[in-house]
Formats: C-alpha cells, sequence, structure tokens
C-alpha cells in the first residue's frame, strides 16, 4: 500500500548497494530515509539534500512574492484600510499573474506528486494538496475573468509559501534521522599509504586497495580498510563503529576496523576486507535490509494514512456541496471549506510517525554495535518474556582462567602465584595458560624456570628461584599418601571447577581452582534484564555442578545443563510450550538452530563478521549488556511509535470538523492558511518526537548527537 506522502521516493535507488564503501558515503542518507519507508516517487533518484534544498528556494520565492500578494487582495487592504491607497488600474491582472507565478513555480513539488499518485491509481498526500491549491487557483483566475465571486489569491499564496516550509523543516528532520551513519560512514578516508613490494609508499584511493596490500596508517590517521596488524601496537577508538567508548589496544595479529581512529602510534596492516565484506560495508547492507523490512505497526500506520486520504477526499467534496448546495453559501465559501479540510486532513504525520521513528531507532543501534536484521521481529521483542543465554562464550569469556585462590598454609596469594606462573609458563596446556594469565593480570613478575618437566597425566616439576615446584592435581597428592583436607577443596569441585595444588619444597602450599571464566558484565546483564521484567534462563553443556555454580554467582535461577548442541532448540521449544515468548543468545554458530527457533535470535560476539543469517539481531560486542540494551531499545521504539500515531490520529479527529465549519456558530472558521499551519505543525511534532528517541540511554550506550 502506498504511503500517502509521495512526493520523493528513494525505494528505487539500487546503486547503494555498490561495494565500494567510498562510494556509499554521499548515499547513506537516501537508503535511510528509504528505509524509512517514504514512497515520494516523482523524485526517485535525487538527493535527498537536493530536495532540501530545492523546497527551501522554492519557499524562499513563494515567500518574496506573498506580501505584494497579500496587499493587492481587496480583503486585506480592507481590512487595513488601505484601499485607495494600493488601488491602481490593472491591479488585479498583477495580483493574478504574482499568483501564477506562486503556484506553478511554488506549488510545482505536489501538482508532479499529484499526477504521480494519479499513474499509480493511489491517491495520497499530494493529491490533497494539489486538488487543494488548484482548486483555490483555478476559481480565483476564473473569478479574474469575469466569474462571479471572490478570488481568494492570498489564501493560495499563503497556503503554498506554510506548505514548502512545513515541508521543508520536516525533510531536514528526515535527514537528521540519518545522519548517525552518514557520519559512520564519512569515517573512511578518501585514500591511504600503500607500501609497495619494494618499500615505497604511495598515496592511492581506498578502491584500488585489494586483500593482501599493506598499508601504513599513521597515528591520529583513519584505518582505511578492514586489515590485520602485522607491525606495531597502537589504541584505536572505535566508539563510532561499534559503541566502545574506550579506546582499544591492538597489536601484531589483531584486527583493524576500517573508519577506526590510530592512537598514539604508527601500524602497518595487511588488507583482509574490501568492498560488500568489509564490516561497515556489511553494516550498511544489514540496515538497509532491515529497513526493507515491514513490521505490523508500519503496515497499520500505512494503511490508516491511506483510509485517511480517502476520507479527506469524501469530507472535502461533501462538505463543498453541504454548504453550498444545501445551506446555499456563496461557491467561494463552499470551496474554501473544502480546500481547508483537504489541507488540514493531509496524512502527511501519520504517514511520517513510524518510519521516521525506525530510522532513529536503527541508527542508534548501528552506532553502537546493536545491528538490526529483521525489524518486525525487533519490534516484537518488546514483549520478549525470558532470554535464554547460552553460557559458554555469553555470559563467560571462553576460556579457562584462575577463579578461585585458597592458601593452605598462610603467606601471600601473588607470592605464591608467582611460583605457579613461572612453572607453567612453558606449558601449552590450558591450565597453564590459565595460571600465568592470572599472573600477568595481577601485573606479577614472572621468573624463568628451570629443570622443567612433566608428570605424564598428572602435573608439572620445575626450578623457580632455587625453590622445587609442583603443579598437581589434588588427586595425584593423595595417592601418595599426602591428602588435602581443607574443606574448600570439596566446595570448589562440588561447583565442577578444575583444582590444581601447587607443591613447594614438599610442602602443600596453595590450592588454584580453574573455570570458564565469567565475563564481569553478566551480572550487570541479568540484573538490567530482571529489570525489564524478563527472566534469564541459561543453557550450558557443562554439568549440572558447573551449571548451578555459575547461575548461583549471577543470579539466574532457571538453567538446562548437560545440553548437547543439537537438543538446544529443543529447549527453547520447552520453554515456548509453556507460553513464553523466548529470546535465544549465542555465537550464532553452536546456535544457529535455536536461534531459529526463538521469538527473537540474537547472535553476540560477531566482531566484524556480522553477516550471521540465523539471527534477527547481531551484537558485535561480546557484552551481554547488549543484551537487555537491545530490548529496552525495542520498548522505547514502540512507544516513540505509539506516541506519534496516537497524536496523528488524535489530531485529524478534531481538526477535521474545525476545518468542515462545525465552528462556524461560534465565531471561529479555520482558514487554508491556518490549516497548513496546523498541518505542518502536526508533521513537525511528529518529527521532533521522534528524534528524541536519540537521547535513549541504557547499559552504556551512547546517544546519537
Amino acid at each position: 500500500m502506498s504511503s500517502p506522502h509521495s512526493h520523493h521516493d528513494h525505494r528505487n535507488h539500487n546503486h547503494h548497494a555498490s561495494g565500494e564503501a567510498a562510494q556509499e558515503a554521499g548515499q547513506v542518507a537516501s537508503s535511510i530515509v528509504a528505509a524509512a519507508g517514504s514512497s515520494h516517487s516523482d523524485h526517485a533518484g535525487h538527493d535527498h539534500g537536493a530536495m532540501v534544498a530545492d523546497f527551501r528556494r522554492r519557499f524562499w520565492v513563494t515567500l518574496v512574492l506573498t506580501p505584494p500578494v497579500l496587499l493587492l487582495s481587496p480583503m486585506i487592504r480592507d481590512w487595513l484600510g488601505l484601499s485607495g491607497v494600493l488601488s491602481f488600474p490593472g491591479d488585479g491582472w498583477v495580483l493574478f499573474a504574482l499568483s501564477t507565478i506562486a503556484y506553478f513555480y511554488g506549488g510545482w513539488p505536489f501538482l508532479t506528486g499529484f499526477f504521480s499518485e494519479l499513474r499509480k491509481g493511489r491517491p495520497g498526500m499530494m493529491t490533497l494538496i494539489a486538488l487543494a491549491i488548484s482548486a483555490a487557483y483555478f476559481f480565483s483566475a476564473a473569478v479574474t475573468f469575469g466569474f462571479p465571486g471572490e478570488a481568494f489569491y492570498w489564501e493560495l499564496v499563503t497556503l503554498i509559501a506554510i506548505m514548502l516550509l512545513g515541508h521543508w523543516i520536516e525533510m531536514r528532520s528526515v535527514m537528521g534521522a540519518s545522519r548517525a551513519l552518514e557520519e559512520l560512514v564519512r569515517l573512511l578516508p578518501d585514500s591511504a599509504t600503500r607500501i609497495d613490494d619494494d618499500g615505497k609508499m604511495h598515496e592511492v584511493p581506498i578502491s584500488a586497495l585489494k586483500p593482501g596490500d599493506r598499508v601504513i596508517v599513521r597515528p591520529g590517521a583513519k584505518v582505511p580498510v578492514d586489515g590485520e596488524i602485522v607491525e606495531g601496537s597502537s589504541g584505536f577508538n572505535e566508539a563510532m563503529l561499534t559503541g566502545e567508548s574506550r579506546p582499544v589496544t591492538k597489536t601484531v595479529g589483531a584486527t583493524a576496523i576500517g573508519g577506526a581512529i590510530n592512537g598514539a602510534n604508527a601500524v602497518t596492516i595487511k588488507v583482509t576486507k574490501t568492498g560488500d565484506a568489509t564490516y561497515l560495508a556489511q553494516v550498511i547492507d544489514l540496515v538497509k535490509k532491515a529497513q526493507a523490512t515491514r513490521s505490523r505497526t508500519q503496515d497499520i500506520a500505512n494503511r490508516a494514512a491511506a483510509w485517511l486520504t480517502y476520507i479527506a477526499l469524501v469530507v472535502g467534496f461533501g462538505t463543498l456541496f453541504v454548504w453550498w448546495l444545501w445551506l446555499g453559501a456563496p461557491l467561494e465559501f463552499a470551496l474554501e471549506r473544502m480546500v481547508t479540510v483537504m489541507v488540514v486532513a493531509c496524512p502527511h504525520a501519520l504517514g511520517l510517525a513510524v518510519p521516521l521513528v525506525v530510522a532513529v531507532s536503527t541508527s542508534l543501534s548501528a552506532s553502537n554495535g546493536l545491528l538490526i536484521r529483521d525489524r518486525a521481529a525487533f519490534e516484537r521483542a518488546r514483549n520478549l518474556q525470558a532470554v535464554v543465554l547460552d553460557k559458554t562464550g555469553t555470559l563467560t569469556e571462553g576460556r579457562f582462567g584462575v577463579s578461585d585462590v585458597v592458601l593452605l598454609a598462610g603467606g601471600d596469594e601473588n607470592a605464591e602465584l608467582a611460583f605457579a606462573a613461572a612453572a607453567e609458563s612453558q606449558s601449552e596446556h590450558p591450565i597453564a595458560h590459565g595460571i600465568v594469565a592470572e599472573a600477568k593480570r595481577r601485573n606479577i613478575n614472572i621468573q624463568k624456570a628451570s629443570e622443567v618437566s612433566n608428570i605424564t597425566g598428572e602435573g608439572i616439576v620445575a626450578k623457580v628461584d632455587g625453590q622445587d615446584i609442583r603443579i598437581v592435581s589434588p588427586g595425584h597428592l593423595a595417592r601418595q599418601g599426602k591428602p588435602i583436607t581443607h574443606e574448600r577443596l570439596k566446595q570448589l569441585e562440588a561447583q565442577g571447577k578444575t583444582v590444581v595444588a601447587l607443591v613447594r619444597n614438599g610442602e602443600a602450599r596453595a590450592l588454584f581452582a580453574l573455570a570458564d571464566i565469567v565475563r564481569p558484565e553478566s551480572k550487570d546483564a541479568i540484573a538490567e534484564l530482571t529489570q525489564l521484567g524478563i527472566k534469564s534462563v541459561m543453557l550450558t553443556g557443562d554439568a549440572k555442578g558447573v551449571a548451578e555454580s555459575v547461575s548461583k554467582e549471577l543470579g539466574i535461577a532457571e538453567y538446562f545443563a548437560e545440553v548437547l548442541p543439537d537438543q538446544k532448540s529443543d529447549k527453547i521449544k520447552e520453554l515456548q510450550a509453556r507460553g513464553l515468548s523466548v529470546a535465544m543468545v549465542g555465537d550464532g554458530v553452536n546456535d544457529a538452530p535455536a536461534l531459529v527457533q526463538a521469538d527473537l535470535g540474537v547472535a553476540i560476539g560477531a566482531g566484524t563478521d556480522v553477516a550471521v543469517e540465523s539471527a534477527d539481531v547481531v551484537l558485535v560486542k561480546s557484552d551481554p549488556r547488549d543484551v537487555a540494551a537491545i530490548l529496552g531499545l525495542s520498548r522505547a521504539t514502540y512507544r516513540k511509535m505509539v506516541q506519534n500515531l496516537i497524536w496523528a490520529t488524535g489530531y485529524n479527529t478534531i481538526a477535521i470538523p474545525m476545518a468542515a465549519g462545525i465552528t462556524f456558530g461560534t465565531g471561529f472558521l479555520m482558514t487554508p492558511a491556518i490549516a497548513a499551519v496546523f498541518m505542518s505543525a502536526s508533521t513537525i511534532i511528529v518529527a521532533i518526537n521522534a528524534q528524541f528517541l536519540r537521547f535513549y540511554r541504557r547499559q552504556g550506550m551512547k546517544a546519537v548527537s
């Protein structure tokens, strides 16, 4: 169904799919406006900024014509007592000429929009405006050429001026909705410094780069394309790309994202992705696809706007005939009532109520690394009752780390950890990695060990600082007749943690418990979901003891343990069978069937690979708090839609009867110019209300300025 505001349709901009991110920079605004659901077809192919300039230009020309038209209009001269001063022979023809310029030049966008709607057989806002100004112009022109009645040129010209002003302001608001992604694309530089095989450097356009090329990124410069750092290390500002507020330190082997701003040190990157494959191009593509999907609220608004157009036409012509033929009013009065009804009833506010909110919401989410693939699913997310989170990689970091240190003979934790890390520093075992990583996290100096050897299946022995060190399992010590009786050992083993003992010079000195490290943000994420009234459920393939320990630590009331990968979707069905609307949060690979089964599939920690087909929403970062952020944003977005729809429909139920002349007996009569002010104001209010969504904040999300 056609959207009523049909004078600048961008949905046919297929060239926006260009693979070169640099070429997309000037096209994002129109892509997002297209996504907002506009169907302004007679301007298809025009840049949205050019249309804003066109409306501005037409407004100023019409505004310049307005004062002389007002002063030459007999009614205005009579009101001002200037009839004898401003009258001159041929003044009526001058008035006709100025009004003709205003009608054809100022009213041209509305007239062309009307013919476009006529060809499609779908009348909309342009039909109403064009009929209104055409009725006013041709009736007034007929009066000028001798037809009985009074011309209302001044209403015609002021009406066109106000309509142009309203559209100008509204279109600036629409552009504002897309500005966040415009700025995102502008992060890309125009050129890059490529290093040739002979070591020489050349400035080349980024479109000339190909995978395998080496590029130097100087301090303060922007990364031109996605690549792997092959030399140097530096901090990168990715705030506009992923929403990460702090600079991210990256070294050799890490991925640099095109558009990120380099910090203090120069780095060399090897190009890995260009064109459509880059993170930024994928984000833009996801946004466009999401915007192309239709939500139920959008469909309802479109149908309501279309019906409002038909109602306005019926009421407008009905008003004309009632006043003229039934009540016996002069034709010019009845015609003015019809014009007023058609102007005030233009369904522009209703047509923009949802699309503008969607455009702002999508820009806000994309700028924070929350990528919406399916808009309808995102809208349904407001009604979610339960969120199932995969433990490994979502609530935990997916790596072995030290969770507990238990001293068995007094002393200092860091000192014992230093001995253990030194002994394990040359090992590739996951336990060794976990102990060494914990020592580094605590900034402990790791000494060099000597005489390192393995106890097959049991542990490791070494000499550190002249002392004999053994890292072994408690079971090994028990078999040697030296069992550890500390009560914490049983507790840690009951939690499913892996426990090793540090033996120094023959004496057991400490226990180190290792487990999949819980993300520090996970507890806050669960609290946020609880605050939203959403039940959290953990899903894991681990043993029940591990699941119980993690769920208790995070405050999760329900969990599924020992679940095989192919059983995850069955657990989602089990929750849905209870009548719950369920979201599934996972990595998008092992959890793909469960993501598809859920009412909302959320892929987390996608990094630069955001094209996860099984997910409705893709979270770039591995921060589980983003789950609460996207669900909260869904609710905030829907609230804005409802607010705008209530305003747009409520305004018309009051304005249309007033325009028809129902208040005539009270002495108040709405003129076409006042109707144009009301209509434009209602549209601007809807646009401004949508912009307030920019300032939505939740769990560290940054507002879009």
